[in-house]
């Protein structure tokens, strides 16, 4: 083996040449701070640094499940990361197929720009944007609500309001941005089986269903195993922005929590083993989803 390595080496030198800066930038930024996931054990006292804070073990643990709320943010970032994966993982999968059935350039072009746009804008803007819009005195959803004869509704304020908005503005936000990934995926497809499949009678329908689908199940499968490893790590920012008093039951969440502990209450220990059990999950789900992935498809990231 170690001659077998030391062959490839040889005669790819260049390549692992390329490779090293790549190498470099992952075991600096990416594997060294993992040195501080211990201060998940300990009670972290920066004036003691990592080795000498005292080690508590699990406590931060059993405290995060016995604390009264605890299950109701894991419900929470559940239900939302579940309705999340659900609109916007297929969503951008049917874009990339209409737009690859489309024949007119000029209208493709248009489609491609107007949809990948929104992705360009940063989550400040866009919760701004839903705030205005849905404001019920001066907000156009709630204008168009009065037109035809409905009482204005303060749809920030609404527990039930907030998912449906938080879903609503993540696939107008992502799915021209996701939808590139597919269409590339699509530009790889064999046009002889077109050919092949048209001089035999297949209708649109049939050679979508029969080629085009099967074509780019591979990423498709890819995709959604890395989907899956990001479930219970919903972004922050929108979260947080969106969050009020009024729908706080349902919009807090594992990352808003992390950071009422970490930041806001400088529970600096405590909010690192939550961090660190949702990355466990994550990691856990990854490796579920990629064993499914490969018994039942053959595709898998390893």
């Amino acid at each position: 083996m170690l001659k077998s390595i030391q062959r490839s080496g040889r005669k790819y030198w260049d390549l692992y040449l390329l490779l090293i800066p790549t190498a470099v930038y992952f075991v600096i930024f990416k594997y060294l701070p993992m040195i501080g996931l211990q201060i998940a054990f300990r009670d972290y006292m920066p004036r003691l640094g990592y080795w000498d804070s005292p080690w508590l073990g699990l406590d931060y643990f059993r405290r995060f499940f016995s604390f009264y709320s605890s299950w109701r943010i894991i419900l929470n970032t559940l239900t939302l990361s579940a309705l999340n994966l659900l609109f916007t993982f297929p969503l951008p999968i049917l874009l990339a197929l209409l737009l690859n059935e489309m024949r007119a350039a000029g209208y493709k072009k248009l489609i491609q720009t107007v949809t990948y746009a929104p992705h360009f804008l940063s989550t400040v803007v866009i919760v701004g944007m839903i705030t205005a819009f849905c404001s019920p005195s001066s907000g156009v959803v709630n204008s168009i609500i009065k037109i035809f004869g409905g009482e204005p509704i303060y749809f920030m304020a609404k527990r039930e309001w907030f998912r449906p908005l938080y879903v609503i503005s993540e696939v107008w936000s992502t799915m021209g941005w996701n939808s590139i990934i597919f269409l590339s995926a699509l530009t790889g497809v064999d046009q002889q089986m077109y050919e092949a499949a048209r001089i035999d009678g297949a209708s649109r329908w049939q050679t979508l269903w029969r080629i085009t689908l099967p074509s780019i199940l591979p990423t498709i499968s890819i995709m959604l195993i890395i989907n899956c490893g990001h479930v219970m790590s919903l972004g922050f920012e929108k979260v947080y922005l969106m969050q009020t008093d009024l729908n706080i039951d349902v919009s807090r969440v594992i990352s808003t929590f992390v950071y009422e502990q970490g930041i806001l209450a400088t529970q600096t220990s405590y909010a690192s083993a939550i961090g660190l059990m949702n990355s466990l999950v994550n990691f856990i789900l990854v490796i579920s989803v990629n064993w499914i992935s490969k018994k039942l498809s053959e595709v898998s990231l390893w």
